[in-house]
């Protein structure tokens, strides 16, 4: 597997696919807005990644996030899990886990297929 072919599912996995999370949680019975609203919200957690701007350097694509940025910390994964159970915090939660698991996904593709 390519480094090209690992940046195409990562950046998919963060910007496409929660166009259908945002489709899939809008059938539920718990959410109140539509599933435009519902991935604008999911993008938006992508500002978790500010938490960058704290390293140096900003970039590394041979750095794992997870563990690494502040952010993107257990304990900080643990808070996210939380943020599940009321119903107000909860597709901020799933923007944010499904972001942890869109990075953690890196860390383990980049780990084990490409050879630095």
């Amino acid at each position: 597997m390519t480094a090209t072919l690992i940046n195409v599912i990562h950046y998919g996995l963060h910007y496409l696919v929660p166009a259908l999370l945002a489709y899939w949680i809008s059938q539920s019975s718990w959410a109140k807005l539509d599933w435009k609203r519902i991935w604008a919200i999911l993008i938006a957690t992508m500002l978790v990644d500010l938490d960058h701007l704290l390293a140096t350097p900003i970039f590394d694509p041979n750095r794992c996030s997870i563990g690494f940025h502040p952010l993107h910390s257990w304990v900080a994964i643990g808070a996210y899990g939380l943020l599940l159970i009321p119903r107000r915090t909860r597709i901020i939660a799933i923007g944010l886990l499904f972001h942890m698991f869109t990075d953690g996904l890196d860390c383990v593709l980049r780990s084990h297929f490409i050879l630095t």
